[in-house]
């Protein structure tokens, strides 16, 4: 598009050569930035893009979107957020061939969303979002990296209000809408699980009569959206349409289990830490099957997956066969407790268990981060060193395993001073604790 028809569209003016014209995706960091691409000069809090503008000329961008001139070629609007959602619908409505997929749920979205794309990318270029951009910013920009070419448009979605899901669905309307669980994921803005789950029910509501909605069985106030939406409902789950069997786990913590739809069962693995994946492998079989792709297919492909995003169950070996795993990226209850899970039958008695703090959960937070620090007692982790004053609960419910640290760098010399080669270590807490410093200094020579 030219930047003349990029104003035309946002409602913008252009400063500078009108006849510039953009071809490549849209970004809101100069150092990521594609040749002829348009960088969105977002004035946050403590960074204002619209310093980076000429870096981002420099860097190969054809253009600016700002809410000011730049001194380069920008297209001018009044809210450059919004701009870029009005652009996506607009780039969205022109490719009618684009199949959409969106999914949300209170944990798993991140790593259903890179299953999902997996699965699909073999019938047809697939565009999926890239880590967790699933707000009211990350999904335009997702749906800004979709051309002529794609046929699947995997888009997670976050919420942390009512109203959020179907904001983002009016951006990239779903033909195939999932919906995942519904947790304590925020549960301190939203108030209550139950508030939650009225926000992540948008998703089903979003989806059109002629679309898919994909539901957990196992999750009541997740089955219970069936009834707010027109479009044909599948499920997935121990009770679902495509049934999840016994689930095995073999020495490198990957989960075996089989799948049935239909009356036909297959047996099925994903490459991946955690008995939870594979209920993500059930949603995805669900999803796949909406669009065409039958499970046996679907079970072969994920059967090669792998980790397409960062410090989500990273495992790492040192020299020394120190095993880390990072999943620092986020953390709640519910991810907090599978990831838990999962380590300890790896790790089988050698398990040390690095956590923080778990953000957001309101007045749940002090129970939750107690029952955590017990659960990881319970299942025999030989040590818990609980990082920050914020995880002081999982202190306390670990009781005589726990070890208390004020900070990282006072949890990197008391780690290294003291691990061996012989133990499997697990670090996971909210994104806002930085615990990923952590995982990378203890995989250091």
């Amino acid at each position: 598009m030219s930047l003349e028809e990029i104003a035309a569209v946002t409602g913008g003016v252009v400063s500078g050569d009108a006849s510039i014209v953009v071809d490549a995706p849209a970004s809101v960091d100069s150092r990521t930035i594609e040749a002829g691409g348009l960088f969105a000069a977002i004035a946050g809090e403590r960074v204002d893009g619209h310093a980076y503008a000429e870096t981002a000329i420099a860097s190969g961008a054809a253009a600016v979107l700002g809410s000011r001139e730049t001194g380069v070629p920008t297209v001018v609007v009044p809210d450059v957020t919004r701009a870029l959602t009005d652009l996506a619908r607009h780039v969205l409505a022109q490719l009618e061939d684009v199949v959409v997929v969106a999914m949300t749920g209170s944990s798993g979205k991140t790593s259903v969303k890179d299953l999902l794309a997996q699965v699909l990318a073999p019938d047809g270029v697939t565009v999926a979002t890239t880590g967790n951009f699933n707000n009211e910013l990350g999904v335009p920009l997702t749906v800004l990296r979709a051309d002529e070419l794609t046929r699947y448009l995997v888009v997670e979605m976050g919420a942390r209000r009512i109203g959020d899901i179907t904001a983002l669905c009016s951006i990239a309307p779903p033909d195939v809408g999932m919906v995942l669980n519904v947790g304590h994921a925020h549960v301190g803005e939203f108030g209550s699980v139950e508030r939650i789950a009225v926000a992540k029910g948008e998703m089903a509501e979003s989806v059109g009569a002629d679309g898919v909605v994909v539901l957990n069985a196992d999750d009541p106030l997740v089955a219970a959206m069936a009834a707010r939406t027109e479009a044909s409902v599948t499920t997935f789950g121990r009770a679902g349409d495509v049934a999840l069997g016994e689930v095995t786990i073999d020495a490198d913590g990957f989960p075996h289990f089989t799948l049935t739809h239909d009356g036909r069962t297959v047996e099925a693995s994903v490459p991946l830490i955690g008995a939870y994946q594979a209920l993500n492998a059930a949603a995805v079989a669900a999803a796949a099957l909406a669009l065409g792709v039958d499970l046996a297919t679907t079970a072969a492909r994920l059967a090669t997956a792998r980790s397409a995003s960062p410090m989500r169950m990273d495992r790492r070996v040192r020299a020394d066969g120190l095993v880390v795993i990072n999943d620092a990226y986020n953390a709640n209850p519910e991810s907090m407790e599978a990831a838990l899970r999962a380590v300890a039958a790896v790790g089988q008695g050698r398990a040390v268990a690095v956590l923080g703090a778990m953000l957001e959960l309101g007045d749940d937070s002090e129970s939750e981060h107690a029952r955590i620090g017990q659960v990881a007692a319970e299942l025999g982790f030989r040590r818990v060193v609980v990082v920050g004053e914020g995880a002081a609960g999982i202190a306390h419910g670990a009781g005589a395993v726990a070890e208390r640290v004020d900070d990282v760098d006072v949890a990197v010399r008391t780690l290294s001073a003291s691990l061996s080669g012989d133990e499997v270590v697990l670090v996971k807490a909210s994104r806002g604790e930085r615990l990923e410093r952590v995982a990378h200094a203890l995989l250091q020579p």
